[in-house]
């Protein structure tokens, strides 16, 4: 990697190119600051030395293997956790790298440290949180991993939980069985294919699997004792990695270094755009719910308005009939007396015809007011039920899978439309909504009629309107008895009669019915509306983020590919 051909010099620059743009998409796809470092590192590495990263419980042997490796007693050996730091080896003759807190760097003089850089790590089972932070933060950035395990205490729970978490960065693993010369060769054996089916079973693949007893290596080195050091196993090892991490396989591991950090990442926020995605279909989903719900509501108050404007309209139908029954009882020639008494025929027209018809339209049109205001609250109440479900149904799915400033953002809009909800459920004043509801009806009613709007109430401004026709009514009345008496005149001063107050009747109606629908119209659009502005900023907020999320993973998709094609091309065939 210290002198790299035009070839591989490209290739680099490409592999870099694709990574940093996985780093900007991955910052626009919410990637935490954990993430970011670690690519960030991952790419750093490119340009440094190859690098061996050693892990394994404490007692495993990974400082004696370390030592029969370099062929130099570099590292402190004992019974007791010896590696509290993470320790970096690096050849005497090479440059420094940067410092980094928790990290300790270690010079020896071994020519295997020419072209690699090995970091020794504290055990698996005896590492502080802090220390373990440290350990996983050298892993995404190892080309190669060597896990280190004990022929005594082969595959523990914590080497387990460990080699699982290596699985998420798909790192090529060495596996090898320390302290093997503890063990009878059957004995062995079975150790091996212990440790190879648990591994196999963790990483989906079969492991390089060695087993050495690195003590007996060290010694029989230091001893030039050439029988003890094939005894060992050690040989194979060394000779795997000689042949193994020559010149091209570290230059494709380092290369697949960055490129499997940045793809495990990429699927990573690939599958929180999915589960925001996914969260926001049914979000979209709740909204078109409520807007479905206030189409029906239109639809179901429209159909039911007419049905309540019948009834205010069958209190006018019977006082037309009871002025057509007077009519036909009082203008004949029998009655020709009580005729000329224009006050009695009055008096008689408001006390038969007229009666309680006033109060029975109130009644009825109090009774359309109160369906109104309370149609008007069912609806907040069904959205606040509507939110209050969605809200219940997310929580049990989605417990941890979501954070930071999309979730924040959704929640609190989310509870602002639910609390808008319960503030309308909570301040509405079905008394006090029903008398301004009331007054707006009387006012269309007594403005049409050109009557004072200030009338004390609806009741008021149709008696208004009754006792203004019977003073019409029989006025003319008074005025063909006065004219003229006879047989002839007398029908003929009926019909007349009957038309007037059929057409006063049919303009109190027609004022009546226009005043309450248009005032029915208003509210239940009003009601509508103040449900769908309450709702904006949410229905924004999904729209918006749909829009950016979809736009996030099909960028995800891209590099995907891009990847792949390049994990590809340097990959054996």
């Amino acid at each position: 990697m210290r002198v790299l051909s035009p070839v591989r010099d490209k290739f680099i620059r490409t592999v870099r190119g694709a990574v940093q743009e996985s780093l900007a998409t991955l910052v626009r796809s919410g990637a935490d600051a954990g993430d970011e470092q670690t690519l960030r590192a991952s790419l750093q590495q490119l340009d440094d030395f190859f690098l061996l990263v050693v892990v394994g419980e404490f007692n495993a042997g990974k400082s004696a293997l370390i030592n029969a490796l370099l062929g130099e007693h570099v590292l402190a050996e004992g019974v007791t956790p010896t590696t509290t730091d993470v320790q970096i080896l690096r050849h005497a003759d090479h440059a420094d790298a940067a410092a980094d807190p928790g990290v300790r760097t270690i010079t020896a003089t071994a020519p295997f440290l020419r072209d690699i850089r090995l970091v020794d790590t504290p055990g698996t089972n005896a590492i502080t949180r802090e220390h373990e932070m440290l350990t996983e933060r050298f892993v995404p950035r190892a080309d190669l991993i060597l896990f280190v395990t004990s022929a005594d205490r082969p595959f523990t729970e914590s080497e387990r939980q460990f080699m699982a978490r290596i699985r998420e960065w798909g790192k090529k693993v060495l596996v090898v069985i320390n302290k093997a010369d503890i063990l009878t060769a059957p004995e062995l054996e079975s150790v091996k294919t212990f440790v190879g089916e648990n591994v196999r079973a963790l990483l989906g693949f079969t492991p390089e699997l060695f087993a050495v007893s690195a003590r007996g290596a060290f010694k029989a080195k230091s001893e030039h004792d050439h029988a003890a050091l094939a005894a060992s196993g050690f040989p194979a090892l060394e000779d795997y990695i000689r042949t193994t991490l020559n010149d091209d396989e570290r230059f494709r591991l380092k290369v697949l270094n960055p490129i499997g950090v940045t793809r495990r990442l990429i699927e990573k926020y690939h599958a929180l755009v999915g589960d925001r995605l996914e969260l926001l279909r049914e979000d979209v989903a709740t909204v078109e719910g409520i807007r479905l719900q206030l189409d029906g509501y239109r639809r179901e108050m429209t159909r039911t308005f007419q049905l309540r404007l019948a009834d205010v309209d069958n209190v006018l139908h019977q006082f037309e009939k009871r002025g057509d029954d007077f009519f036909e009882e009082t203008v004949r020639i029998g009655r020709i007396f009580d005729l000329l008494n224009r006050s009695k025929v009055r008096a008689d027209f408001e006390r038969q015809v007229i009666a309680d018809m006033p109060r029975q339209v109130e009644e009825r049109v109090a009774a359309v007011i109160d369906w109104l205001v309370a149609s008007d609250l069912q609806q907040w109440t069904d959205v606040r039920d509507r939110l209050s479900r969605r809200r219940t149904e997310e929580a049990d799915r989605m417990v941890g899978r979501l954070a930071g400033g999309f979730e924040y953002d959704r929640a609190r809009l989310l509870d602002t439309v639910g609390r808008a909800a319960q503030n309308a459920l909570v301040a509405q004043d079905h008394q006090a909504e029903a008398v301004r509801l009331a007054a707006s009806v009387q006012s269309a009613v007594t403005s049409a009629a050109l009557l004072e709007a200030g009338a004390v109430g609806l009741g008021t401004a149709v008696s208004l309107l009754a006792t203004s026709t019977a003073a019409d009514v029989t006025g003319i009345l008074a005025a063909g008895v006065l004219a003229s008496v006879g047989f002839v005149v007398l029908p003929r001063r009926r019909a007349v009669a009957k038309r007037e107050l059929h057409a006063r009747v049919a303009s109190l109606r027609e004022e009546l019915m226009r005043a309450l629908t248009a005032q029915f119209e208003g509210e239940v659009d009003r009601s509508a509306r103040r449900i769908e502005d309450a709702m904006a900023p949410y229905v924004q907020f999904v729209t918006g983020e749909r829009e950016h999320l979809t736009t996030r993973r099909a960028d995800l998709d891209a590099l995907r590919a891009r990847l792949g094609a390049l994990e590809a091309e340097v990959s054996p065939r």
